[in-house]
Formats: structure tokens, C-alpha cells, sequence
């Protein structure tokens, strides 16, 4: 019995190794990850969707080294977790640094018209742009006003004319609002009691 919790307890590399491991792992797929795009993180192709897996199990060795015990891996996770806590609260508290770490939206689509050079920048192609706009109800590129994508990797549409469903919205507020107008005029025209 002493055996497993050895297994299970005993780190097989010193904390202070295993700290300076995760740390740089880090640091190396931020990095990575700003420089491969904003397309890595939002809009995953299959190719894209391998990539990151198989990232993740190339760099977990980097992390724990030669060490299988519990305590090893739960200290790894936990040093990944408060450094990205660390990361998170530094970039709030300093704009300015978070906006140069994430970079920009870009627009892909202005006034109906694909802007195709930036496609090609960040290598979504038309076919990528259209399935995105699709699952969005937006059915022809030129009813876009225009279409981001944005720093967390995600493709927003905004519609040069509003979509149905906002049209009823809006004309559905203005018919309460009108009652609501008559009903106050009834309420105020009647007799008090």
C-alpha cells in the first residue's frame, strides 16, 4: 500500500522544475497562438481542430517531464490555471497591453463586398466566410453591412436592413406603445370614483 501512495504523492521531479516547465509552456502557446491568428481560436476547420490536439498532448510532456504521479499532474494543472488567472487580471487591469496581445477586428465585409486580400491575410476562405454567415441567418453576402472578425476569433454580421424577426420586434413595440398611449388616455379621461 505504501507503494501507491508513493506513486500517487511522490513527485518525480522537483516542483520548482515542474513550475519553471509550465510556465514557459505557457508563454510558448500564447505566443504561438497570437502569431497563427485569430482563426486558430474561433473558426476551426477539421485541420485546425488536429492541430490543437495534438498540441496539447505534444506539450504535455514539456510539462510534467518524466513524472506520472498525481500530485505532479495536479500541480501542473493548477500552476497552468493560476498563471492564466495571472495573465487574464494583468491584460484587465492594462488595456492598452491587452489590446497590442490580442490585436484588432478586422472587417472581411464592407457594403455587401468581400474583402478578399484580408481573407486571404487571415486565411478564411469564401466558402469559410459564407458557411459562417449562414449559421448566422445572413443567405447573401451582399445583404451584409458589415462582417468582423473579431480578436476572440469569432465572425459577427451586421445586415445592411434589419431581419424579419427585428422588423416584427420593432413593429410589435410600436402597437404596445400606441395601446399603452390609448389606455392611458382612457384611464385619465374617466371619471374619478
Amino acid at each position: 500500500m505504501h507503494v501507491i501512495w508513493n506513486d500517487l504523492l511522490q513527485p518525480g521531479n522537483p516542483l520548482l522544475e515542474k513550475l519553471i516547465r509550465t510556465v514557459a509552456v505557457y508563454v510558448f502557446l500564447l505566443v504561438g497562438l497570437r502569431l497563427g491568428g485569430k482563426r486558430e481560436l474561433g473558426q476551426l476547420n477539421p485541420f485546425d481542430l488536429v492541430v490543437l490536439l495534438v498540441l496539447s498532448n505534444t506539450v504535455q510532456n514539456a510539462i510534467i517531464g518524466n513524472d506520472n504521479s498525481l500530485l505532479g499532474g495536479l500541480f501542473g494543472a493548477a500552476v497552468l490555471l493560476a498563471l492564466n488567472y495571472l495573465v487574464v487580471r494583468f491584460l484587465f487591469l492594462h488595456p492598452k497591453l491587452d489590446r497590442f496581445a490580442e490585436g484588432k477586428a478586422i472587417i472581411l465585409v464592407k457594403d455587401g463586398h468581400v474583402l478578399t486580400e484580408r481573407l486571404k491575410r487571415e486565411m478564411i476562405t469564401q466558402r469559410e466566410l459564407i458557411s459562417a454567415a449562414r449559421r448566422q441567418g445572413v443567405h447573401d453576402i451582399r445583404q451584409i453591412d458589415c462582417a468582423r472578425l473579431e480578436v476572440g476569433g469569432a465572425l459577427t454580421f451586421i445586415m445592411k436592413e434589419p431581419s424579419a424577426d427585428e422588423r416584427r420586434f420593432t413593429e410589435l413595440t410600436a402597437r404596445l406603445e400606441r395601446m399603452e398611449g390609448i389606455l392611458n388616455k382612457l384611464a385619465g379621461s374617466s371619471p374619478a370614483a
